[in-house]
Protein backbone atom coordinates (compact mmCIF):
# COMPACT_ATOMS: atom_id res chain seq x y z
CA UNK A 1 0.00 0.00 0.00
CA UNK A 2 1.55 3.64 -0.83
CA UNK A 3 2.24 5.59 2.03
CA UNK A 4 -0.51 8.49 1.55
CA UNK A 5 0.93 12.26 1.85
CA UNK A 6 -1.38 14.37 4.66
CA UNK A 7 -2.35 16.71 2.46
CA UNK A 8 -6.02 17.87 1.41
CA UNK A 9 -6.22 15.43 -1.42
CA UNK A 10 -5.02 12.30 -0.10
CA UNK A 11 -7.06 8.85 -0.97
CA UNK A 12 -9.91 7.72 1.22
CA UNK A 13 -9.09 4.25 -0.13
CA UNK A 14 -12.63 2.57 -0.84
CA UNK A 15 -13.82 6.24 -2.29
CA UNK A 16 -12.26 4.69 -5.99
CA UNK A 17 -13.40 5.64 -8.84
CA UNK A 18 -15.36 3.03 -10.70
CA UNK A 19 -14.77 2.86 -14.22
CA UNK A 20 -18.65 3.63 -15.64
CA UNK A 21 -17.48 2.89 -19.27
CA UNK A 22 -15.80 -0.45 -18.61
CA UNK A 23 -18.48 -3.10 -18.38
CA UNK A 24 -21.10 -2.79 -21.38
CA UNK A 25 -24.09 -4.80 -19.84
CA UNK A 26 -24.89 -2.12 -17.50
CA UNK A 27 -28.40 -0.91 -17.16
CA UNK A 28 -29.09 1.67 -20.09
CA UNK A 29 -29.75 4.98 -20.32
CA UNK A 30 -33.87 4.58 -21.63
CA UNK A 31 -34.30 2.33 -18.49
CA UNK A 32 -33.15 4.64 -16.29
CA UNK A 33 -34.85 7.23 -17.83
CA UNK A 34 -38.13 4.75 -17.85
CA UNK A 35 -37.84 4.71 -14.36
CA UNK A 36 -37.98 8.61 -13.69
CA UNK A 37 -41.17 8.80 -15.88
CA UNK A 38 -42.20 5.79 -13.99
CA UNK A 39 -41.89 7.95 -11.11
CA UNK A 40 -43.42 11.19 -12.05
CA UNK A 41 -46.30 8.97 -12.95
CA UNK A 42 -47.30 8.41 -9.54
CA UNK A 43 -45.99 11.88 -8.47
CA UNK A 44 -48.78 14.70 -7.35
CA UNK A 45 -49.03 17.69 -9.96
CA UNK A 46 -46.37 20.58 -9.09
CA UNK A 47 -44.11 18.00 -6.93
CA UNK A 48 -40.65 17.36 -6.98
CA UNK A 49 -38.90 14.13 -5.42
CA UNK A 50 -35.26 14.73 -4.11
CA UNK A 51 -32.49 12.22 -4.12
CA UNK A 52 -29.16 11.78 -2.46
CA UNK A 53 -26.07 9.94 -3.42
CA UNK A 54 -24.53 7.40 -0.60
CA UNK A 55 -22.09 8.60 2.15
CA UNK A 56 -19.20 7.19 2.26
CA UNK A 57 -18.70 5.37 5.02
CA UNK A 58 -15.53 4.70 6.83
CA UNK A 59 -13.73 1.57 7.95
CA UNK A 60 -10.54 2.43 10.19
CA UNK A 61 -8.00 5.70 10.48
CA UNK A 62 -8.14 6.99 6.82
CA UNK A 63 -9.48 3.70 4.88
CA UNK A 64 -13.09 3.73 4.00
CA UNK A 65 -15.30 0.67 2.93
CA UNK A 66 -15.45 0.24 -0.78
CA UNK A 67 -17.98 2.45 -1.70
CA UNK A 68 -21.93 1.55 -2.95
CA UNK A 69 -24.23 3.94 -4.74
CA UNK A 70 -27.31 4.90 -2.98
CA UNK A 71 -30.16 2.47 -4.51
CA UNK A 72 -32.79 4.67 -5.34
CA UNK A 73 -30.33 6.77 -6.49
CA UNK A 74 -28.66 3.91 -8.61
CA UNK A 75 -31.95 3.14 -9.98
CA UNK A 76 -32.99 6.53 -11.26
CA UNK A 77 -30.10 7.52 -12.65
CA UNK A 78 -27.13 4.76 -13.10
CA UNK A 79 -24.00 7.46 -11.20
CA UNK A 80 -21.50 5.76 -9.60
CA UNK A 81 -20.21 8.46 -7.68
CA UNK A 82 -20.40 10.15 -4.32
CA UNK A 83 -21.60 13.84 -3.17
CA UNK A 84 -24.34 13.98 -5.52
CA UNK A 85 -27.64 14.71 -5.68
CA UNK A 86 -30.89 14.07 -7.69
CA UNK A 87 -34.39 16.46 -8.20
CA UNK A 88 -37.10 14.78 -10.49
CA UNK A 89 -40.29 17.25 -11.23
CA UNK A 90 -43.36 16.55 -12.15
CA UNK A 91 -43.39 18.97 -14.77
CA UNK A 92 -41.48 20.54 -17.09
CA UNK A 93 -39.28 23.24 -15.41
CA UNK A 94 -37.70 26.15 -16.91
CA UNK A 95 -34.03 26.54 -16.22
CA UNK A 96 -30.94 27.43 -17.74
CA UNK A 97 -32.81 28.54 -20.61
CA UNK A 98 -33.87 25.04 -20.80
CA UNK A 99 -37.41 22.94 -20.64
CA UNK A 100 -36.39 19.52 -17.84
CA UNK A 101 -37.85 17.47 -15.93
CA UNK A 102 -34.79 16.37 -13.88
CA UNK A 103 -31.80 18.15 -12.69
CA UNK A 104 -28.30 16.39 -11.24
CA UNK A 105 -25.72 17.57 -9.31
CA UNK A 106 -22.08 15.85 -9.18
CA UNK A 107 -19.13 16.22 -7.94
CA UNK A 108 -16.57 18.60 -9.85
CA UNK A 109 -13.17 16.73 -11.61
CA UNK A 110 -10.18 16.86 -9.27
CA UNK A 111 -6.92 15.93 -11.14
CA UNK A 112 -5.30 16.13 -8.17
CA UNK A 113 -7.53 14.06 -6.09
CA UNK A 114 -8.38 11.70 -9.32
CA UNK A 115 -4.17 10.62 -9.43
CA UNK A 116 -5.66 8.92 -6.28
CA UNK A 117 -8.82 7.72 -6.85
CA UNK A 118 -9.03 7.61 -10.74
CA UNK A 119 -10.90 9.47 -13.16
CA UNK A 120 -14.06 11.57 -12.32
CA UNK A 121 -16.99 11.85 -14.82
CA UNK A 122 -17.71 15.57 -13.81
CA UNK A 123 -20.30 17.49 -15.59
CA UNK A 124 -19.72 16.88 -18.71
CA UNK A 125 -19.09 12.92 -18.64
CA UNK A 126 -22.05 12.46 -16.27
CA UNK A 127 -24.43 14.25 -19.01
CA UNK A 128 -22.70 12.05 -21.67
CA UNK A 129 -23.07 8.70 -20.10
CA UNK A 130 -26.51 9.13 -18.39
CA UNK A 131 -28.47 11.04 -20.95
CA UNK A 132 -29.37 13.62 -18.18
CA UNK A 133 -29.54 16.60 -20.44
CA UNK A 134 -29.00 19.41 -17.06
CA UNK A 135 -26.32 18.17 -14.79
CA UNK A 136 -24.90 20.85 -12.82
CA UNK A 137 -21.34 21.08 -10.44
CA UNK A 138 -22.53 19.85 -7.04
CA UNK A 139 -20.89 23.06 -5.27
CA UNK A 140 -23.45 25.14 -8.03
CA UNK A 141 -26.62 23.81 -5.67
CA UNK A 142 -26.52 27.13 -3.07
CA UNK A 143 -26.84 28.88 -5.78
CA UNK A 144 -30.59 27.01 -7.15
CA UNK A 145 -33.35 28.14 -6.65
CA UNK A 146 -36.47 25.64 -6.44
CA UNK A 147 -39.34 26.31 -9.03
CA UNK A 148 -41.97 28.45 -7.58
CA UNK A 149 -44.66 26.65 -8.78
CA UNK A 150 -44.20 23.54 -6.57
CA UNK A 151 -46.32 22.91 -3.89
CA UNK A 152 -44.78 19.34 -2.48
CA UNK A 153 -41.10 18.48 -1.77
CA UNK A 154 -40.44 14.56 -1.60
CA UNK A 155 -37.04 13.64 -0.55
CA UNK A 156 -35.46 10.70 0.35
CA UNK A 157 -32.98 11.85 2.96
CA UNK A 158 -29.24 10.03 3.85
CA UNK A 159 -28.06 8.41 6.95
CA UNK A 160 -25.30 10.80 8.55
CA UNK A 161 -24.00 12.25 5.27
CA UNK A 162 -20.65 12.67 5.30
CA UNK A 163 -18.16 15.49 5.79
CA UNK A 164 -14.96 15.72 3.51
CA UNK A 165 -12.88 19.00 3.62
CA UNK A 166 -11.21 18.18 0.69
CA UNK A 167 -14.00 18.57 -1.58
CA UNK A 168 -15.75 21.81 -2.49
CA UNK A 169 -19.22 20.53 -1.91
CA UNK A 170 -19.78 17.38 0.12
CA UNK A 171 -22.70 15.15 1.31
CA UNK A 172 -23.80 16.70 4.21
CA UNK A 173 -23.20 19.98 2.40
CA UNK A 174 -25.32 18.96 -0.04
CA UNK A 175 -27.79 17.94 2.75
CA UNK A 176 -27.45 20.82 4.98
CA UNK A 177 -28.24 23.52 2.23
CA UNK A 178 -31.60 21.41 0.92
CA UNK A 179 -32.49 21.75 4.40
CA UNK A 180 -31.88 25.52 4.42
CA UNK A 181 -33.62 26.07 1.09
CA UNK A 182 -36.83 23.62 1.72
CA UNK A 183 -37.40 25.44 5.13
CA UNK A 184 -37.32 28.94 3.57
CA UNK A 185 -40.11 27.97 0.11
CA UNK A 186 -42.51 26.33 3.11
CA UNK A 187 -43.36 23.57 0.80
CA UNK A 188 -45.15 20.24 2.28
CA UNK A 189 -42.55 17.61 2.57
CA UNK A 190 -43.78 14.03 2.30
CA UNK A 191 -40.59 11.86 2.86
CA UNK A 192 -43.04 8.61 3.68
CA UNK A 193 -44.91 9.08 0.59
CA UNK A 194 -41.46 8.72 -1.50
CA UNK A 195 -40.29 5.60 0.07
CA UNK A 196 -43.86 4.48 -0.94
CA UNK A 197 -43.75 5.20 -4.69
CA UNK A 198 -40.42 3.85 -4.97
CA UNK A 199 -41.15 0.48 -3.03
CA UNK A 200 -43.72 0.17 -5.79
CA UNK A 201 -41.72 0.94 -8.58
CA UNK A 202 -38.96 -1.55 -7.62
CA UNK A 203 -40.72 -3.81 -6.44
CA UNK A 204 -42.01 -4.86 -10.05
CA UNK A 205 -38.61 -6.09 -12.09
CA UNK A 206 -38.00 -4.83 -15.53
CA UNK A 207 -36.56 -7.39 -18.36
CA UNK A 208 -32.88 -4.90 -17.62
CA UNK A 209 -33.02 -5.39 -14.12
CA UNK A 210 -33.88 -9.44 -14.38
CA UNK A 211 -30.85 -10.21 -17.01
CA UNK A 212 -28.54 -8.75 -14.19
CA UNK A 213 -30.25 -10.72 -11.55
CA UNK A 214 -30.17 -13.69 -13.69
CA UNK A 215 -26.57 -12.95 -13.88
CA UNK A 216 -25.65 -12.89 -10.49
CA UNK A 217 -27.68 -15.84 -9.52
CA UNK A 218 -26.05 -17.83 -11.85
CA UNK A 219 -22.86 -16.54 -10.52
CA UNK A 220 -23.80 -17.77 -7.16
CA UNK A 221 -24.95 -21.06 -8.40
CA UNK A 222 -21.29 -21.71 -10.07
CA UNK A 223 -19.45 -21.08 -6.41
CA UNK A 224 -21.78 -23.50 -4.51
CA UNK A 225 -21.53 -26.02 -6.95
CA UNK A 226 -17.73 -25.73 -6.45
CA UNK A 227 -18.01 -25.11 -2.57
CA UNK A 228 -20.33 -28.48 -2.29
CA UNK A 229 -17.84 -30.41 -3.35
CA UNK A 230 -14.79 -28.99 -2.08
CA UNK A 231 -16.24 -29.56 1.58
CA UNK A 232 -14.44 -32.22 4.09
CA UNK A 233 -13.64 -32.51 7.30
CA UNK A 234 -10.80 -30.31 8.56
CA UNK A 235 -11.73 -27.45 6.29
CA UNK A 236 -12.35 -24.41 7.85
CA UNK A 237 -15.97 -22.49 7.75
CA UNK A 238 -13.61 -19.67 6.18
CA UNK A 239 -11.85 -21.45 3.75
CA UNK A 240 -15.36 -22.71 2.15
CA UNK A 241 -16.35 -19.18 2.06
CA UNK A 242 -13.15 -18.28 -0.07
CA UNK A 243 -14.03 -21.26 -2.36
CA UNK A 244 -16.97 -19.20 -2.97
CA UNK A 245 -16.40 -16.32 -3.19
CA UNK A 246 -13.46 -16.72 -5.52
CA UNK A 247 -15.81 -18.02 -8.25
CA UNK A 248 -18.17 -14.76 -7.34
CA UNK A 249 -14.69 -12.37 -8.22
CA UNK A 250 -13.81 -14.67 -11.08
CA UNK A 251 -16.83 -14.51 -12.76
CA UNK A 252 -17.50 -10.65 -12.69
CA UNK A 253 -19.12 -10.05 -9.59
CA UNK A 254 -18.07 -6.67 -7.84
CA UNK A 255 -18.57 -8.46 -4.32
CA UNK A 256 -20.71 -10.24 -2.40
CA UNK A 257 -24.27 -8.67 -1.89
CA UNK A 258 -24.05 -9.19 2.39
CA UNK A 259 -21.51 -10.14 4.60
CA UNK A 260 -21.04 -14.39 3.90
CA UNK A 261 -22.76 -16.70 6.33
CA UNK A 262 -20.87 -20.16 6.55
CA UNK A 263 -21.61 -21.73 10.32
CA UNK A 264 -20.84 -25.09 10.72
CA UNK A 265 -21.99 -27.52 13.82
CA UNK A 266 -23.80 -24.80 16.23
CA UNK A 267 -23.01 -21.97 14.33
CA UNK A 268 -25.75 -23.44 11.81
CA UNK A 269 -28.12 -21.90 14.23
CA UNK A 270 -26.99 -18.83 14.57
CA UNK A 271 -29.30 -16.52 11.71
CA UNK A 272 -26.81 -14.43 10.56
CA UNK A 273 -23.35 -15.84 11.45
CA UNK A 274 -20.68 -13.53 9.78
CA UNK A 275 -17.53 -14.66 12.09
CA UNK A 276 -16.42 -17.78 10.16
CA UNK A 277 -13.67 -19.43 11.73
CA UNK A 278 -15.00 -22.69 12.95
CA UNK A 279 -12.90 -26.05 11.59
CA UNK A 280 -15.38 -27.82 10.34
CA UNK A 281 -15.80 -31.57 12.21
CA UNK A 282 -16.86 -34.55 10.28
CA UNK A 283 -20.10 -34.77 12.17
CA UNK A 284 -20.87 -30.96 12.12
CA UNK A 285 -24.14 -30.04 9.32
CA UNK A 286 -22.91 -26.52 7.63
CA UNK A 287 -25.48 -24.10 7.19
CA UNK A 288 -23.97 -21.49 4.09
CA UNK A 289 -26.07 -18.28 2.64
CA UNK A 290 -24.36 -16.40 0.08
CA UNK A 291 -24.92 -14.27 -2.54
CA UNK A 292 -23.29 -12.56 -5.71
CA UNK A 293 -23.60 -8.84 -6.62
CA UNK A 294 -23.47 -7.91 -9.92
CA UNK A 295 -24.13 -4.44 -11.22
CA UNK A 296 -26.17 -3.37 -8.24
CA UNK A 297 -28.40 -6.79 -7.83
CA UNK A 298 -27.80 -9.15 -5.47
CA UNK A 299 -28.70 -13.69 -5.53
CA UNK A 300 -29.38 -14.67 -1.90
CA UNK A 301 -29.18 -18.61 -1.80
CA UNK A 302 -28.56 -20.99 0.99
CA UNK A 303 -27.29 -24.28 1.11
CA UNK A 304 -27.40 -26.97 4.01
CA UNK A 305 -25.02 -29.90 3.59
CA UNK A 306 -23.01 -32.23 6.15
CA UNK A 307 -19.60 -31.85 6.28
CA UNK A 308 -18.64 -35.83 6.11
CA UNK A 309 -21.06 -35.63 2.71
CA UNK A 310 -23.95 -38.42 4.32
CA UNK A 311 -26.48 -36.58 6.53
CA UNK A 312 -27.08 -38.63 9.63
CA UNK A 313 -30.58 -39.61 10.29
CA UNK A 314 -31.68 -36.39 12.92
CA UNK A 315 -30.03 -34.16 10.29
CA UNK A 316 -31.89 -35.99 7.51
CA UNK A 317 -35.05 -35.64 9.58
CA UNK A 318 -35.04 -31.81 9.96
CA UNK A 319 -33.55 -31.32 6.37
CA UNK A 320 -36.52 -33.12 5.04
CA UNK A 321 -39.03 -31.50 6.80
CA UNK A 322 -37.02 -28.01 6.01
CA UNK A 323 -37.10 -29.56 2.43
CA UNK A 324 -41.16 -30.00 2.17
CA UNK A 325 -42.07 -26.32 4.19
CA UNK A 326 -40.30 -24.30 1.21
CA UNK A 327 -42.28 -26.81 -1.51
CA UNK A 328 -45.17 -25.76 0.39
CA UNK A 329 -44.10 -21.95 -0.03
CA UNK A 330 -43.32 -22.77 -3.65
CA UNK A 331 -47.01 -23.52 -3.56
CA UNK A 332 -48.29 -20.01 -2.44
CA UNK A 333 -45.88 -18.19 -5.09
CA UNK A 334 -48.58 -17.11 -6.99
CA UNK A 335 -50.24 -13.88 -8.63
CA UNK A 336 -52.57 -12.25 -6.55
CA UNK A 337 -51.95 -14.23 -3.72
CA UNK A 338 -50.78 -12.30 -0.51
CA UNK A 339 -47.19 -12.04 0.18
CA UNK A 340 -47.55 -13.24 3.70
CA UNK A 341 -49.11 -16.66 2.13
CA UNK A 342 -45.58 -17.98 1.75
CA UNK A 343 -44.49 -18.00 5.41
CA UNK A 344 -48.15 -19.02 6.45
CA UNK A 345 -47.87 -22.23 4.59
CA UNK A 346 -44.16 -22.79 5.10
CA UNK A 347 -44.56 -22.64 8.84
CA UNK A 348 -47.70 -24.80 8.78
CA UNK A 349 -45.51 -27.47 7.88
CA UNK A 350 -42.46 -26.93 9.91
CA UNK A 351 -44.81 -26.29 13.12
CA UNK A 352 -46.74 -29.71 12.50
CA UNK A 353 -43.79 -31.35 11.53
CA UNK A 354 -41.87 -30.38 14.85
CA UNK A 355 -45.18 -31.62 16.91
CA UNK A 356 -44.89 -34.77 15.76
CA UNK A 357 -41.30 -35.72 16.09
CA UNK A 358 -42.21 -34.68 19.81
CA UNK A 359 -39.60 -31.28 19.47
CA UNK A 360 -42.48 -28.91 20.53
CA UNK A 361 -45.27 -29.46 22.46
CA UNK A 362 -47.84 -27.69 21.12
CA UNK A 363 -47.83 -25.73 17.48
CA UNK A 364 -47.22 -22.41 19.03
CA UNK A 365 -43.53 -23.11 20.44
CA UNK A 366 -42.48 -23.82 16.69
CA UNK A 367 -41.22 -19.83 16.86
CA UNK A 368 -38.57 -21.31 18.76
CA UNK A 369 -37.20 -23.08 16.41
CA UNK A 370 -38.57 -20.88 12.90
CA UNK A 371 -38.12 -17.41 14.26
CA UNK A 372 -37.54 -15.70 11.02
CA UNK A 373 -40.11 -14.99 8.13
CA UNK A 374 -40.24 -17.12 4.80
CA UNK A 375 -39.57 -14.25 2.43
CA UNK A 376 -38.53 -11.06 1.63
CA UNK A 377 -37.92 -9.19 -1.70
CA UNK A 378 -34.63 -9.44 -3.86
CA UNK A 379 -33.02 -7.00 -5.81
CA UNK A 380 -30.77 -3.87 -5.60
CA UNK A 381 -30.99 -4.39 -1.83
CA UNK A 382 -30.73 -7.80 -0.46
CA UNK A 383 -34.05 -6.71 1.62
CA UNK A 384 -35.42 -4.88 -1.28
CA UNK A 385 -38.10 -2.78 -1.54
CA UNK A 386 -41.78 -3.68 -1.71
CA UNK A 387 -45.11 -3.18 -0.63
CA UNK A 388 -45.85 -6.87 1.06
CA UNK A 389 -49.49 -6.54 -0.38
CA UNK A 390 -50.28 -9.32 -3.09
CA UNK A 391 -47.60 -10.99 -5.41
CA UNK A 392 -47.46 -10.04 -8.52
CA UNK A 393 -45.62 -10.56 -11.92
CA UNK A 394 -42.26 -9.42 -12.34
CA UNK A 395 -41.61 -9.68 -8.33
CA UNK A 396 -38.74 -11.57 -6.96
CA UNK A 397 -38.79 -12.68 -3.85
CA UNK A 398 -36.79 -15.84 -1.59
CA UNK A 399 -38.48 -18.27 -0.37
CA UNK A 400 -36.23 -19.72 2.93
CA UNK A 401 -37.50 -21.72 5.69
CA UNK A 402 -35.63 -22.89 8.53
CA UNK A 403 -34.99 -24.88 11.56
CA UNK A 404 -32.65 -24.31 14.23
CA UNK A 405 -31.95 -26.21 17.49
CA UNK A 406 -29.10 -24.97 19.10
CA UNK A 407 -27.08 -27.07 22.04
CA UNK A 408 -29.14 -26.64 25.38
CA UNK A 409 -32.81 -26.35 23.21
CA UNK A 410 -35.61 -27.64 25.05
CA UNK A 411 -35.71 -30.65 23.02
CA UNK A 412 -33.98 -34.49 22.88
CA UNK A 413 -30.08 -33.54 22.88
CA UNK A 414 -29.96 -35.82 20.21
CA UNK A 415 -31.24 -32.69 17.74
CA UNK A 416 -28.73 -30.12 18.89
CA UNK A 417 -26.78 -28.54 16.73
CA UNK A 418 -28.77 -28.87 13.64
CA UNK A 419 -29.74 -25.21 12.07
CA UNK A 420 -30.91 -26.32 7.96
CA UNK A 421 -32.23 -23.29 5.66
CA UNK A 422 -32.89 -23.88 2.15
CA UNK A 423 -33.24 -20.86 0.20
CA UNK A 424 -34.02 -20.33 -3.61
CA UNK A 425 -35.18 -17.23 -5.38
CA UNK A 426 -37.98 -16.74 -7.17
CA UNK A 427 -39.64 -15.06 -9.36
CA UNK A 428 -43.19 -14.54 -9.66
CA UNK A 429 -45.20 -14.54 -13.32
CA UNK A 430 -48.38 -14.06 -14.74
CA UNK A 431 -49.18 -17.95 -14.72
CA UNK A 432 -47.39 -19.30 -11.50
CA UNK A 433 -43.40 -19.01 -10.51
CA UNK A 434 -39.94 -19.45 -11.93
CA UNK A 435 -37.40 -20.68 -9.55
CA UNK A 436 -34.47 -18.51 -10.61
CA UNK A 437 -31.95 -20.89 -8.71
CA UNK A 438 -33.40 -24.23 -9.54
CA UNK A 439 -29.99 -25.71 -10.96
CA UNK A 440 -28.40 -25.80 -7.93
CA UNK A 441 -29.36 -28.92 -6.07
CA UNK A 442 -31.37 -29.27 -2.75
CA UNK A 443 -32.24 -32.63 -1.77
CA UNK A 444 -30.67 -34.58 -0.29
CA UNK A 445 -29.88 -37.70 -2.95
CA UNK A 446 -28.49 -34.83 -5.08
CA UNK A 447 -26.32 -33.05 -2.31
CA UNK A 448 -25.17 -35.79 -1.19
CA UNK A 449 -24.08 -37.06 -5.23
CA UNK A 450 -22.86 -33.92 -5.64
CA UNK A 451 -20.50 -33.78 -2.35
CA UNK A 452 -18.72 -36.69 -4.34
CA UNK A 453 -18.08 -35.44 -7.27
CA UNK A 454 -14.17 -34.59 -7.64
CA UNK A 455 -12.84 -30.98 -6.72
CA UNK A 456 -10.20 -28.78 -8.22
CA UNK A 457 -10.07 -27.30 -4.87
CA UNK A 458 -8.63 -31.11 -3.70
CA UNK A 459 -4.94 -29.89 -3.39
CA UNK A 460 -6.01 -27.00 -0.77
CA UNK A 461 -3.92 -27.85 2.11
CA UNK A 462 -6.63 -27.70 4.96
CA UNK A 463 -4.94 -28.09 7.87
CA UNK A 464 -2.92 -24.55 7.06
CA UNK A 465 -4.75 -22.15 9.27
Amino acid sequence: MIHRLPVLFFLLISNLAIAQWDDTDRLSKAFHAGRRDALREKMPPKSMAVFFSNPIRNRANDVDYQYSQDPNFYYLTGYLEPNSMLLVFKEEQLLSDQKVQEVLFVQENNPRREVWTGKRLGVEGAAKLHGIRLVYSNNDFKYFNFPESLEKIYADLPDQPNKDKAEKCDLATLVQQFGEKKSSSKKVQEDSKLKEMMAQLREIKQPEEMTLMRKAIDITIIGFREMIKAVRPGMTEYQAQAINEYHFKKNGSEYPGYPSICGAGNNSCVLHYIYNRKPLNDSDIFLVDMGAEYHGYTADITRTIPVNGRFNEQQRIIYQLVYDAQEAGFDSCITGNPFISVDEGAKKVIADGLLKLGIIQNVADARKYFMHGTSHYLGLDVHDAGTFTELKPGTVLTVEPGIYIPEGSDCDKKWWKIGVRIEDDVLITTDGHEILSRSLPRTITDLEKLMQEPSYFEDLNVNQR
